[in-house]
């Protein structure tokens, strides 16, 4: 099972994705300086994205698929996000060989006791 990742990880890749993703629709509409463009903007974010999440599975077709021109209009990045992070956002959950509540509850006091 994938290791759970922070709401900031998980956060911050779905920013990259979205902005990437946003990029390169208009990029690639503007002719072949716009490809390049929106090749190694693919090969960055897929670096980043290895790097913050880990390896998956979904990266792999959609940097394949970046490469084929009209076809990069879909947002697959985002797609691949989306995929990556699907149930890993462990921030809140107790890691194993620790308390699951190491503070203790706060105690309500009422003024007619």
């Amino acid at each position: 099972m994938p290791r759970p990742l922070s709401k900031t990880r998980i956060r911050v890749a779905w920013a990259i994705a979205l902005t990437v993703d946003a990029i390169q629709v208009p990029a690639d509409l503007s002719g072949p300086m716009g490809w390049f463009l929106g090749a190694g903007l693919d090969l960055i974010t897929m670096v980043v994205l290895w790097a913050m999440l880990g390896f998956h599975w979904a990266f792999l077709p959609s940097f394949v698929t970046e490469a084929v021109p009209y076809l990069n209009l879909a947002p697959l990045w985002t797609l691949a996000v989306a995929l990556a992070t699907r149930g890993r956002g462990g921030e809140g959950l107790p890691q194993p060989g620790t308390p699951a509540d190491p503070k203790p509850p706060l105690k309500i006091l009422n003024p007619e006791d």
